[in-house]
């Protein structure tokens, strides 16, 4: 299992990746290995909140509907529309290509709660 140390990443095993005062979200290896084959990804809307903790899109793959829940609360100034017509490179590449979204105007003290890769390491094979 893929489990970079430069992101930050949630319980329910979305990652962060903070690029300046926005951050970069995406599912983990171990969910998209969980998820089985991604067919389809409702992204959220450019403009749309995102509260911490809340679902803020859906993946579909051929095992079940899997929400995905904002990491930190901020607006969603990016999508990756390349998953529209490329919802495989969720499973392909989960921390590169198959990235989710971009976050702007995010709470830092919300950054520090994340998990740090040890954290996360042992919490998924734990």
């Amino acid at each position: 299992m893929n489990v970079p140390d430069d992101l930050r990443y949630t319980k329910d095993h979305e990652w962060v990746r903070v690029e300046g005062d926005r951050v970069r979200v995406g599912i983990t290896d171990h969910a998209q290995e969980a998820l089985g084959d991604v067919v389809f990804v409702q992204l959220p809307e450019i403009g749309a909140p995102s509260t911490l903790g809340e679902s803020f899109c859906e993946v579909e793959s051929t095992k079940a509907v899997s929400d995905i829940y904002a990491p930190v609360t901020g607006t969603v100034v990016e999508v990756n529309d390349d998953l529209a017509d490329n919802p495989e490179r969720l499973n392909e590449d989960p921390y590169g290509d198959g990235w989710i979204c971009v976050l702007e105007a995010v709470d830092r003290a919300e950054l520090d709660q994340l998990l740090g890769a040890d954290a996360y390491r042992s919490l998924v094979e734990g």
